[in-house]
């Protein structure tokens, strides 16, 4: 197994602005990426983007027959009126934390402040309505942990970039708006079954530490959380991480949800398995994560993407 991560590319992601509808930079940043990187993969992918993607982009390779997920927005704020903030997802709301952004006024970097059970800002002047805000970017990496905004899912889309290096055949789909109720999936998985016949899908994305999930232990393979996948499939996924020897702990849990929901409930029988490292701090400026766990991750999607 490797032992070392791209920390610069890792916290690069991280720092960059894109809460649910508002995804452009990082979908400019990743474009660039492909473009400058793809050259010096196994195979170079055909890349689908703009009209008609939105802020999504797909990187097909070779003759695909699975799919990695790996959404690109994050929760985050919009700003209402008189200081006011309306979340973003589901982000922990705590007095003093840092949020950015910009507005056409200028760049914005400002104080959480919880008033009254109320989310606003302290600024020294006011935000323009609609403005978008997220964690103040400060990546931190300390011992065998990094720790960091935004590891949700900035570090599943680490994930799928790593991946792309030696991927033969296989689909990567950056997608968008999973933080705020989807609504992106359907299409995409449209062009997924009907164009390049693919019939499995796995979730890039990270989970949390719990009383059966500890850090340090493996990636995570999710039986279930909110939504069940069909278990033929999670079984067939859980022999094959038996067979590849890589550290992988199993989860199951009954609330929480992926770009595997929007998979399910499509009406396309693609089979879907969530699989991520594990993170304490959830939806907060803090998620920490393990890095044994980020090699794991790693190692298993390339053992089970050639082997699916």
């Amino acid at each position: 197994m490797q032992n070392i991560i791209d920390i610069n590319l890792l916290k690069t992601l991280c720092s960059i602005h894109g809460p649910s509808g508002d995804e452009g930079l990082i979908r400019d940043f990743l474009l660039d990426y492909v473009s400058s990187h793809s050259s010096k993969w196994k195979v170079k992918p055909r890349v689908l983007s703009g009209e008609g993607w939105q802020n999504n982009i797909v990187l097909v390779f070779g003759e695909p027959r699975t799919a990695v997920f790996a959404h690109i927005d994050t929760i985050g704020f919009m700003v209402r009126y008189e200081d006011q903030l309306v979340p973003i997802g589901g982000p922990e709301i705590a007095d003093g934390f840092r949020l950015s952004g910009s507005d056409r006024f200028g760049p914005v970097e400002c104080e959480l402040k919880v008033i009254d059970d109320h989310a606003k800002y302290k600024f020294g002047r006011p935000i323009q309505t609609g403005t978008t805000l997220t964690w103040t970017p400060d990546f931190r990496q300390f011992g065998d942990f990094v720790q960091s905004g935004y590891m949700d899912n900035r570090l599943g889309v680490y994930n799928a970039l790593k991946l792309a290096e030696t991927l033969e055949n296989g689909a990567i789909v950056f997608s968008t708006w999973e933080e705020h109720g989807g609504g992106a999936i359907p299409y995409i998985v449209k062009y997924l079954y009907e164009i390049l016949n693919i019939k499995a899908a796995l979730i890039s994305d990270i989970t949390w530490v719990t009383d059966g999930v500890v850090s340090g232990d493996g990636v995570v393979i999710s039986l279930r959380d909110r939504n069940i996948p069909r278990k033929e499939f999670t079984d067939k996924i859980v022999r094959l991480a038996e067979k590849s020897r890589i550290p992988f702990q199993l989860e199951v849990e009954a609330g929480g949800s992926s770009d595997g929901r929007e998979v399910q409930v499509s009406p396309y029988p693609i089979d879907w398995c969530f699989i991520g490292a594990p993170e304490e701090n959830v939806h907060s400026p803090h998620e920490k994560v393990h890095v044994d766990d980020i090699l794991s991750m790693g190692e298993m999607y390339k053992f089970l993407m050639k082997n699916l």
